[in-house]
């Protein structure tokens, strides 16, 4: 399917849930969920487990269809129901399509995952450079055979694996594991193995990257450097980043604004200070407070 722009896009928004919906038989994992991330933005989504946080992620990156509603990535929509709600009424005679997640990636859009993704038999420098590979114009193939070819291509192929070699290890730099370049990446610590898992996603160049709890198996030291790490790549390579965590501490230092989810539902949207004072917030999270009327 060709693609649709979204009529109505604001230039300065990079992500759109618009009435977002996903059912899986008779459960409603997501229900009528829609927000917007702003360009150069941190914006966090969190909730209590089984919210549908990964669910989001997961139809966002268009690894699920959607039931009902849309997802619209930089003006182009890239995932929608067979329902939307449109000026308040819901349409039912939608076609409905998502965009498959190559394509999406492709577009500029990488993420990480809950359950870490790495090819762990090889060396973390071949987990990045494998990676950098994907803005190359050449196949497997074409790299297999290149003694066979003329020399025109050969120049350009030595400068494109000069480039894609050096960007492999700026990225190993920045992420803090260029000395552990030649481990294999199953030996790494978990910290670790999660900036590498940062480090690969960075390497396709995405404008929007999205982090499945980047901080789980961190210590407090590593949750931390984290923090910073998180906005120098923001600041560095001009993203704008969506974040699911459950360390507080984390989402409330490096966010800009914080959706909150509860049994699939929005519960709450705003600043780190107002989404720490809502009341709906706190009882979500803590749970109603005894009002000490009960039998003892």
């Amino acid at each position: 399917m060709s693609d649709i722009t979204f009529k109505h896009h604001d230039p300065n928004v990079m992500l759109e849930l618009w009435h977002v919906t996903k059912r899986f038989g008779g459960l409603t994992a997501v229900g009528d969920v829609s927000f917007k991330i702003k360009k150069g933005e941190i914006y966090a989504l969190i909730g209590p487990n089984g919210a549908g946080k990964t669910t989001i992620f997961n139809l966002i990156t268009g690894v699920y269809a959607l039931t009902e509603g849309r997802v619209i990535f930089d003006g182009t929509v890239i995932g929608q129901g067979d329902a939307i709600i449109k000026d308040d009424m819901r349409e039912t005679d939608v076609k409905p399509f998502r965009k498959q997640p190559y394509d999406i990636m492709s577009r500029g859009m990488a993420r990480t995952f809950q359950n870490i993704r790495l090819f762990k038999s090889e060396t973390v420098y071949n987990n990045v450079l494998t990676a950098c590979h994907a803005e190359a114009d050449y196949n497997i193939f074409q790299s297999l055979w290149r003694l066979k070819v003329g020399p025109k291509w050969l120049t350009k192929y030595y400068y494109q694996e000069k480039a894609l070699r050096e960007k492999t290890e700026e990225l190993l730099k920045i992420m803090g594991i260029w000395e552990q370049r030649d481990m294999i990446a199953v030996n790494l610590p978990y910290g670790q193995q999660r900036k590498l898992e940062i480090a690969r996603a960075l390497a396709t160049d995405p404008k929007l990257l999205l982090l499945d709890e980047p901080a789980a198996g961190m210590n407090p030291e590593e949750t931390l450097a984290l923090m910073d790490l998180i906005r120098e790549i923001r600041d560095r390579f001009d993203l704008t980043v969506l974040i699911i965590e459950h360390h507080m501490d984390l989402v409330m230092n490096v966010s800009d604004r914080i959706f909150v989810l509860n049994f699939g539902k929005p519960l709450a949207e705003g600043t780190p200070a107002e989404i720490q004072s809502n009341p709906e917030v706190i009882e979500a999270y803590l749970g109603k407070e005894d009002d000490g009327d009960g039998d003892a």
